[in-house]
């Protein structure tokens, strides 16, 4: 699937039950294990299981199975992996806590990373 149709899939999903505060992350020059986070808001612990379960079904209905759903029920914080994108799915307290934007805004790039490691002298 592509991105860019796995990325509407996703946000419809959320916005189709209420989350809150969407969010994208473009990661991809930042990490090799997922291009795109997205980051929402639920209101109760109930509804953050309810938006990751509607969105696990929306991703199955196309016929894309998630790679893994950590988090439970009672959980404050659900993470979807839908391979090329994450969603995590929080209640505002964990958001703010984990403050997740700020810590992947701060990260450098693998590219820059690579440019700092010393060429290899074999």
């Amino acid at each position: 699937m592509q991105i860019e149709t796995l990325k509407t899939l996703a946000i419809d999903a959320l916005e189709e039950l209420k989350a809150r505060d969407i969010t994208q992350l473009d990661v991809a020059h930042l990490t090799n294990v997922t291009d795109l986070m997205v980051i929402a808001s639920g209101t109760s612990t109930r509804h953050v299981a309810a938006l990751a379960q509607n969105l696990v079904e929306k991703a199955k209905a196309e016929g894309m199975r998630p790679l893994g759903v950590e988090g439970g029920p009672n959980a404050d914080w659900v993470l979807v992996d839908l391979g090329d994108m994450v969603v995590h799915i929080m209640l505002p307290e964990a958001r703010e806590l984990y403050d997740l934007e700020r810590l992947w805004a701060d990260l450098p790039s693998d590219a820059s990373m690579m440019a700092r490691e010393p060429a290899s002298t074999s």
